[in-house]
């Protein structure tokens, strides 16, 4: 991510400044949390996008800096609630709000970051960017609704997958684009350009981490986990949906049953990458990678476009 950090980087600056004040409280258990979640913050993609896409239309504002900080507020509240659900005592390598200070303190702080963030616009007036974050919010948990009603019976059909991370995890990417773009752009044919760039992009991201699942390298979280979770990512998906029927049955037995005997799990990892779910699951992540990069490629060329298409590339080439 080096050119793409080394275009933003004064912009990146002023906008950790921008977050930091966002998200100050006169409460001081509120403010030493938000102190604990500005230490801890992760590799900052989706900020990364929107500078770089408002930068692509223009020079980036003020509308931008508080664009970049509502993306950072909404995908910190909803880091904080998924902690909460799915009982997590961890977040990139750190202790969980949950875990430190309780569920309803975690459900608390979720809430303020949501409220912190729809203020900055209100009172901001940043109407577009409102519209644009608040419909991410909303797919986002259409989509982690839709994956709890469909993952109870361990049945679920390639297009289902792909309209639960389009929703869940693509949306916000996509919205980060669009309201960066927003800020600068004039024309909204190329702000909805940027946020199916965004869209394809945030897909090719997920299915990146579902493959994580089943890699040996230390990610932050152990190999197997999202089937112990009873989690359908795209490899287990293919692999179900393309296996014998005897087979099919075993699989789907160890995870509705077996799901915590780590051999029982190597099995199943061992039949995903044996019966192509793994190689299907990389030739679709790269299938999207391209169509975000055919969508960027609509620009015209230059150090941005060129910093914006690292940024795809690091989402599906990243280690972690």
């Amino acid at each position: 991510m080096q050119l793409a950090q080394s275009i933003i980087a004064a912009e990146l600056e002023q906008f950790e400044k921008h977050f930091k004040s966002a998200v100050k409280s006169n409460v001081s258990l509120l403010d030493k949390i938000m102190q604990y979640i500005v230490k801890r913050k992760g590799k900052q993609l989706r900020p990364m996008f929107v500078l770089l896409s408002a930068k692509l239309g223009g020079e980036i504002n003020d509308k931008t800096y508080r664009a970049a900080s509502l993306v950072e507020l909404l995908h910190t509240a909803t880091l904080v609630h998924d902690d909460v659900v799915d009982e997590s005592l961890e977040r990139r390598g750190f202790f969980s709000i949950n875990a430190l200070w309780k569920n309803k303190i975690a459900v608390l702080v979720g809430d303020y970051l949501l409220s912190k963030g729809l203020l900055l616009s209100l009172d901001n007036q940043d109407f577009r960017t409102l519209q644009i974050l608040s419909t991410a919010v909303k797919l986002m948990s259409e989509g982690e609704l839709l994956q709890i009603e469909k993952a109870r019976n361990l049945n679920l059909k390639e297009d289902i997958y792909f309209e639960i991370i389009r929703n869940k995890t693509a949306s916000l990417v996509a919205s980060s684009c669009a309201a960066g773009a927003s800020t600068t752009f004039t024309d909204d044919i190329s702000i909805e350009k940027m946020r199916l760039f965004g869209e394809k992009a945030g897909i090719a991201f997920q299915i990146k981490d579902d493959l994580f699942d089943y890699g040996s390298a230390d990610i932050g979280k152990p190999t197997g986990n999202d089937i112990k979770e009873k989690k359908l990512t795209l490899p287990l998906i293919y692999t179900l949906n393309n296996v014998n029927a005897s087979l099919k049955r075993e699989i789907i037995y160890i995870i509705k049953n077996e799901n915590t005997d780590k051999e029982k799990v190597r099995y199943v990892i061992e039949q995903v990458e044996k019966n192509g779910g793994i190689s299907y699951a990389a030739e679709k992540m790269l299938s999207y990678r391209d169509e975000a990069l055919a969508e960027l490629y609509h620009f015209a060329p230059g150090q941005v476009r060129d910093g914006l298409e690292e940024l795809v590339r690091y989402t599906t080439d990243r280690k972690y």
